[in-house]
């Protein structure tokens, strides 16, 4: 018997569920498409078509549900993905921004369903709450310069 987490994420898309799995599923790893559902007889949308896609990514549940095109990402809600290295920075960055996404700024961007990611090296973090304020603000400074986060780059404005 599995235990289902408290807690888990929901995505809602007009006709884009699946497609949504697919993609994330193959930029994660420990990732896999668990269900597939189907709108039936007498549904709001065409019978057969994907009504969700269960999926998990690096383990974490998540939903994705067909409801139509009222329902759109903003930026208020975002997923981080924390990475110990570049390499792991440049990956994620590179491939949620693949096929139409697009870089924001800080290691935000957009993906192609238009669902917003934080690419997030776990250094930043560390070097954001260093004791020093001088030291933080040109981490901060740094940071404000960059589309995808450059480890490098920051450690060089944390030294100085």
């Amino acid at each position: 018997m599995s235990v289902k987490p408290r807690i888990s994420s929901f995505l809602t898309f007009d006709a884009e569920a699946e497609a949504a799995a697919k993609f994330y599923t193959a930029i994660f790893p420990n990732s896999r498409i668990r269900s597939i559902a189907r709108y039936g007889d007498g549904a709001p949308r065409p019978k057969g078509s994907v009504m969700t896609a269960d999926f998990e990514l690096d383990g974490i549940p998540f939903t994705a549900l067909n409801a139509g095109p009222m329902f759109q990402p903003t930026g208020a809600v975002s997923f981080v993905v924390h990475c110990e290295t570049q390499a792991e920075v440049d990956h994620y960055f590179d491939r949620l921004t693949a096929d139409g996404g697009k870089p924001i700024e800080c290691g935000w961007l957009t993906d192609r369903f238009g669902i917003f990611w934080q690419i997030t090296p776990n250094r930043l973090i560390e070097m954001m709450q260093d004791e020093d304020p001088v030291r933080v603000q040109r981490v901060f400074a740094a940071m404000l310069q960059m589309k995808k986060m450059d480890i490098a780059g920051l450690e060089a404005a944390y030294r100085g």
